[in-house]
């Protein structure tokens, strides 16, 4: 006797991660996000319900108290906080983030922080790598940090380190060989714990950026700050590989996240068109409202699968550079056109705050130029992919 076909058990818990998201969410309609906008306000709140549920924690190995699921698991988490109106930004760097201490921190790094980052009494959510005067050329860091007896001494800046304010931890990226003495361009770059509680105001300033979207970023200050040397993450100078596979996590996640938005503005945008009327009839049955919403859906639909492919390959431990980058690139072009359809379906309503098409429209835009933009994006797919020559 034939039986119907069952769903796996990886669908089955993608499945029970999506509903317990979304009723999360429930508690936290599209008013708490507008008011946290207007006031450029931290949702401590949603932070506080996200960690006790242990979604930001669903990285971490069970041994130190998380989730132990992989990408496509933590993926899914964020996209159901974007398709329900919010913004998972202010999330994901905690999951991915700690991934450079789980990957190649020492045992007694693994114990001290994992523990703590999974049950929220430590917040480790500023990645500080990006500096003024380098960009997206991490190479060009000129942030120092040179030994001394049992510390480090760190001079330097970074720019759009998001969260700072509102982190415990920091991931911090520095120079510890001159450019000039190393062997290869990638090494002479070192990783290291800071502990920004006992950081500020002794060697660390922190400033906020105003920016268009509530997104908590700033700029950092080092003048003559002592880290630890046991703070140091696996070996001195090697720190760019560290990063690099931090980084494609981050794509993976942040691709999610621009899904989650995408499905909240064609629903969004689907809903009105089926309401509004005009002309004594719904604005949707017109071709000229409803091709672009179904365009949208169609390139949405291909760059979740994007998603989905890069995820499942990272978490089987294959090389995810080319899918990690299609994915970010994809979903963040997918879920503009999104935007901008939804914006032109909703008119002049689309510019009111009551409908938060303005709010989400500023927070996905985002995306197309961090963490890395569209077009280094193509540069990697053309130089590494294609074997096309070296544009930079």
């Amino acid at each position: 006797m034939y039986q119907l076909a069952t769903s796996s058990p990886k669908e089955s818990l993608l499945e029970a991660l999506r509903q317990g998201v979304r009723q999360l969410m429930a508690r936290f309609p599209a008013e708490y996000w507008r008011e946290l906008d207007e006031h450029g306000a931290y949702p401590e709140a949603f932070m506080k319900a996200m960690t006790e549920a242990g979604y930001l924690a669903a990285l971490i190995p069970e041994e130190y108290g998380g989730g132990g699921v992989g990408i496509t698991e933590a993926s899914v988490i964020l996209e159901e906080v974007n398709r329900a109106g919010g913004n998972a930004a202010v999330g994901h760097a905690q999951m991915y983030t700690m991934g450079i201490i789980l990957r190649h921190g020492s045992e007694e790094q693994k114990r001290r922080y994992l523990p703590k980052i999974a049950n929220g009494q430590l917040r480790l959510q500023a990645f500080g790598v990006t500096e003024p005067n380098a960009g997206s050329n991490t190479l060009n860091i000129r942030t120092t940090a040179v030994r001394q007896g049992d510390y480090y001494i760190i001079n330097g800046q970074k720019i759009w380190t998001s969260r700072a304010q509102h982190s415990d931890l920091m991931i911090l990226l520095a120079r510890t060989t001159p450019k000039s003495q190393v062997q290869k361009r990638t090494e002479g770059l070192s990783v290291f714990i800071v502990d920004m509680r006992e950081a500020i105001g002794h060697g660390m300033t922190v400033k906020p950026i105003p920016t268009m979207i509530n997104h908590h970023t700033t700029e950092v200050y080092f003048d003559d700050l002592k880290v630890p040397a046991e703070n140091l993450i696996g070996e001195e100078g090697q720190g760019f590989r560290y990063i690099l596979h931090g980084m494609n996590a981050e794509r993976i996640l942040i691709a999610a996240e621009c899904i989650g938005d995408g499905y909240w503005f064609l629903e969004k945008a689907s809903a009105y068109a089926n309401e509004r009327s005009v002309f004594d009839v719904p604005i949707g049955a017109h071709q000229g409202v409803q091709f672009p919403l179904a365009k949208a859906y169609i390139n949405l639909r291909a760059a979740d699968l994007m998603r989905f492919d890069a995820a499942q390959k990272y978490d089987r431990g294959e090389r995810v550079g080319p899918e990690a980058n299609m994915a970010k690139y994809l979903a963040a072009e997918a879920s503009w056109e999104a935007a901008n359809v939804a914006m032109q379906t909703f008119g002049g309503f689309g510019f009111a705050r009551e409908y938060d098409i303005e709010r989400k429209f500023r927070e996905t835009k985002l995306y197309q130029i961090a963490p890395i933009s569209t077009n280094l994006i193509l540069a990697y797919i053309g130089q590494h992919v294609l074997k096309l020559p070296k544009s930079y």
